[in-house]
């Protein structure tokens, strides 16, 4: 495995290795990896967790950046922010993005922020498509779907090529295999982000028709513990955690309690970490995604990525002690992202819609 030094400065970068050649050869074969392994050029520096990709040789960091409204801006507003959120999850030592087209304007701020010096070649792309088509099997939506993306994220290759919540997904996923073969994706994969959806996922993975799948799963929703994450370990399927934090509900409920003290020998100083770290303690998880429009809080994120793991029974101990913890076993009923607003294309649609019903 190559392994890279990224400096604290975070203005080192390097360019990621040639892109999948159209053999249909096996990922491993056709996309040398890349490994960021430690963060050096400060007395403090300490390992930066990596996990690898299945079958490959691809490490990447098991902390990403979601981008579901938190990179959805209406066309003028200020975004200073989410320029300075990038950073803080790139200078801190994390590579993967998600994005999608049904996030509003996010695309567009991605593709647009990362075309800042050096920042472009070594972030991994996970998008999205969303498509019917206008007969069965037309691919037509599908590939205007991918060269807007293209367009928007400045790149002629998308790392990740998703099926955004199994829509069409027996005709879609054809079509991702057709276009990594042809070296204009590097793998394929699927997505889900509710319960309800787990058991049409779960046989995706079983028949290891993916190279990744998508799955929510949380220190409070551990559903996908039953089914996916373990056909994911037996596979070889690499795995993208959406819905860590709960959509901020998880740091709402443990508003004014302390971080308990078990969990602090570990080196947990915060509940940032408390819940990140018990999501990318699983080995199954590949990469675990966290959305914000915060700068300090992405570099709460990130700080993730170093120091100790719970083991499986600290795990459980962690699970004990937010049972105990008012309104934790509740949490689903709450409204996303408690007390923020986010003002961008797609809560102006939202809320158009509402209006007229």
């Amino acid at each position: 495995m190559t392994t890279i030094d990224v400096p604290e400065s975070g203005r080192r970068r390097f360019l990621r290795s040639s892109a999948l050649a159209a053999t249909g050869l096996a990922a491993s074969s056709v996309n040398p990896g890349l490994a960021f392994a430690q963060v050096t050029g400060a007395p403090t520096a300490s390992k930066l967790l990596t996990r690898t990709i299945p079958g490959t040789d691809v490490a990447i960091p098991p902390i990403g950046l979601g981008t579901f409204l938190t990179f959805d801006l209406l066309p003028g507003q200020k975004r200073d922010h989410s320029r300075h959120v990038l950073n803080a999850f790139h200078d801190g030592g994390a590579r993967l993005v998600d994005t999608s087209p049904l996030y509003g304007t996010a695309e567009t701020s991605v593709g647009d922020l990362l075309t800042m010096p050096g920042m472009a070649q070594d972030v991994f792309i996970a998008n999205k498509i969303w498509s019917t088509g206008e007969f069965l099997a037309d691919e037509s939506h599908a590939r205007r779907s991918l060269e807007q993306s293209m367009n928007r994220l400045w790149r002629d290759r998308i790392d990740l090529m998703q099926c955004h919540s199994l829509v069409n997904v027996s005709v879609v996923l054809p079509i991702l295999k057709a276009w990594k073969k042809e070296g204009l994706i590097g793998y394929t994969g699927v997505t889900a982000n509710d319960n309800e959806y787990h058991a049409i996922l779960a046989p995706w993975v079983e028949r290891r028709d993916i190279d990744f799948v998508q799955v929510n799963y949380s220190i409070f929703n551990r559903g996908a513990e039953q089914r996916v994450l373990p056909a994911a370990a037996e596979k070889g399927v690499a795995v993208l955690v959406n819905m860590p934090l709960e959509k901020a509900r998880l740091h709402k409920i443990v508003e004014g309690h302390a971080v308990p003290g078990f969990a602090r020998e570990l080196g947990i100083e915060n509940w940032t970490h408390y819940f990140l770290k018990w999501v990318i303690a699983n080995p199954v998880v590949t990469c675990c995604l966290t959305g914000t429009s915060n700068p300090a809080h992405a570099q709460e994120n990130v700080q993730a990525l170093r120091g100790p793991l719970p083991d499986p029974r600290m795990r459980e101990r962690m699970v004990r002690h937010m049972q105990t913890i008012p309104g934790f076993n509740t949490l689903a009923s709450m409204p996303w992202y408690p007390g923020k607003n986010y003002s961008g294309v797609i809560r102006r649609a939202q809320e158009a819609i509402r209006s007229r019903i």
